[in-house]
């Protein structure tokens, strides 16, 4: 270790030093006047020492507990109180980049976002090419996300690519039960980074859920003020680290995570200088989720007829973790059935898991059986016949997450525009199931309690949110009761447009139950086929609902008027 090394070394672990240090002059120090004692001792007359030899053992142990106990409370007291908890961090080994081990090469099913962190990548590398055209450093960079979508993921591997210390954090250790245990632990946390930026040339710090102590700076949820100066406090001492008059400019990147929007932080953060770079971590789209698919199935053992593209499309909306989660179930399902490869099957039913929860141990009677069948087939062939984007991908009368039944459907991929005929198809969906009942055994059920629940919930958005009402009555009526207008429905409405709202809400319902109605009496022999089909199976998978439609020559929306 060089004189540099050696002098950054002691400037940052002086705690541990100097503690040992004072534990090895106090040990000298007894053993010295250990020695002295015995010679003075050994002067004395004899009865003298007789004397003191009978006091002596009781002394060294009543001497040895009180000194012991007093020094063993001051020092804790000392460090933990003073410095934040340092006596908890004594000998704590920071990662290096070569322990996080996550190569570039690693992070698949995020290619956009790659592109902004390998630009991130590049100026770290190279600050002279920066400084050379004006240009500043890049000090934060905020990653914004769902959860499992690869935000941890990317900071790893943003520090194995430019070989830099990774000091890795979380949030909630800078939140403690006195004021000042934030400031203190984000002190010390700046104060390694640059002892280490010194050493190495640059420092990563990475804070994952940011927002933990984030937040805008004021009391707390509740109107509480206790909170606020100690995680104000903290927000403060980021800033001045972030941005603070400091003689040395240092190279340390600080990379916050959060599953928050960044409006929910506090403003000071966001503004240029401090967090410079804003990275948006979504979920995965197709292609991304094919790559996702084939990185972790060629980890396993797998059949050659499992096509990645069909399972892409099927796990719609699924983020990184799911994904893996998803193959890492499979793989638990195949050794539970004793097969050495994954098959199609296996991460069907890890897809169900991840989707629609374990099977429940609830166990139905025939009749019960036989009522969830048709509700279930009402609902499916409303939603196959009618909706715009969704295939119907899953039949099933086997109980899950307590419900005793379920028909999944999902888009052939994202949508980010929903139109009326995407709520009106919805609605008819759900209300499918009450139809189906009535039709077979002239009653309906309790079953249909959700199914109502959610069809009148998107009427009801139709109509006082999105102006898709008959009456032609405009306005998003839901925002004079968000407070931010200072005004409420109840103060602001006529009764006249209350009711007129409420009759549009309903003129949806009975439309789309009545064209339900139509269709299920049409297609009766369709019904009863279906509800058969999955008394007998249990399960459809997609292409056996599929089979089921052509067989009685039906087809999607999109196919039959193409």
């Amino acid at each position: 270790m060089d004189k540099l090394k050696l002098k950054k070394y002691i400037k940052l672990h002086w705690i541990k030093i100097t503690v040992i240090s004072v534990i090895i002059c106090i040990l000298i120090s007894i053993v010295i006047l250990t020695v002295i004692g015995i010679q003075t001792f050994l002067q004395l007359e004899s009865f003298y020492r007789k004397t003191m030899l009978a006091g002596i053992p009781l002394q060294i142990f009543l001497y040895l507990i009180v000194g012991t106990v007093s020094a063993a409370i001051s020092t804790g007291i000392f460090v933990y109180f003073v410095l934040g908890g340092g006596m908890s961090k004594l000998g704590q080994k920071r990662t290096k980049p070569e322990q996080v081990n996550v190569k570039w090469s690693d992070v698949v099913g995020m290619e956009a976002v790659k592109k902004e962190v390998a630009e991130v990548i590049a100026l770290l590398k190279d600050r002279a090419m920066l400084k050379r055209v004006g240009g500043r450093i890049i000090k934060g960079t905020l990653m914004v996300g769902p959860p499992g979508c690869g935000k941890t993921y990317l900071a790893k591997a943003i520090a194995t690519e430019t070989g830099l210390p990774f000091l890795p954090t979380v949030g909630s250790e800078f939140v403690g039960m006195f004021v000042g245990t934030g400031t203190a632990r984000m002190k010390s946390l700046f104060k390694e980074a640059r002892v280490l930026a010194e050493i190495h040339g640059g420092c990563l710090i990475f804070i994952d859920e940011i927002d933990t102590f984030a937040r805008p700076r004021g009391g707390d949820s509740m109107g509480n003020r206790g909170a606020e100066t100690a995680h104000n406090s903290t927000i403060n001492q980021l800033l001045t680290e972030l941005d603070g008059l400091r003689q040395v400019e240092n190279n340390i990147i600080v990379i916050a995570a959060t599953n928050v929007g960044e409006d929910k932080l506090d403003p000071a953060l966001m503004r240029a200088g401090r967090f410079d770079r804003k990275i948006y971590v979504g979920k995965p789209r197709l292609e991304d989720r094919q790559a996702l698919f084939d990185y972790y199935l060629k980890k396993v053992k797998i059949e050659q007829d499992i096509d990645t593209n069909v399972l892409a499309k099927r796990a719609l909306g699924f983020s990184a973790a799911d994904v893996e989660g998803m193959v890492r179930e499979a793989s638990l399902i195949a050794v539970r059935n004793k097969r050495e490869r994954l098959t199609y099957k296996d991460l069907s039913e890890a897809y169900d898991r991840v989707v629609f929860g374990l099977k429940s141990q609830i166990v139905l009677s025939e009749k019960e059986k036989l009522w969830t069948a048709y509700h279930e087939a009402g609902h499916a062939i409303i939603a196959y016949l009618t909706h715009p984007t969704d295939d119907v991908i899953k039949a099933s009368v086997v109980p899950r997450k307590g419900a005793l039944g379920f028909v999944g459907h999902r888009p052939a991929e994202e949508t980010h525009i929903r139109r009326k005929d995407w709520f009106l198809a919805n609605i008819k969906t759900c209300l499918a199931s009450y139809v189906a009942e009535n039709l077979k055994f002239g009653t309906t059920s309790s079953g249909v309690d959700s199914d109502f629940s959610y069809a009148f919930y998107l009427a009801h958005q139709m109509v006082w949110r999105w102006g898709m009402g008959e009456s032609g009555v405009l306005g998003n009526f839901y925002v004079l009761d968000d407070g931010s207008w200072g005004v409420s429905v109840a103060a602001t409405l006529s009764e006249k447009t209350k009711a007129q709202l409420d009759e549009d809400t309903q003129k949806i319902m009975r439309q789309c139950i009545d064209e339900v109605e139509e269709i299920l009496t049409r297609e009766r022999e369709l019904l009863e086929y279906f509800a058969q089909e999955l008394l007998k199976k249990e399960e459809l998978e997609y292409d056996e609902i599929v089979e089921i439609f052509k067989k009685h020559g039906k087809g999607r929306p999109q196919e039959s008027s193409s």
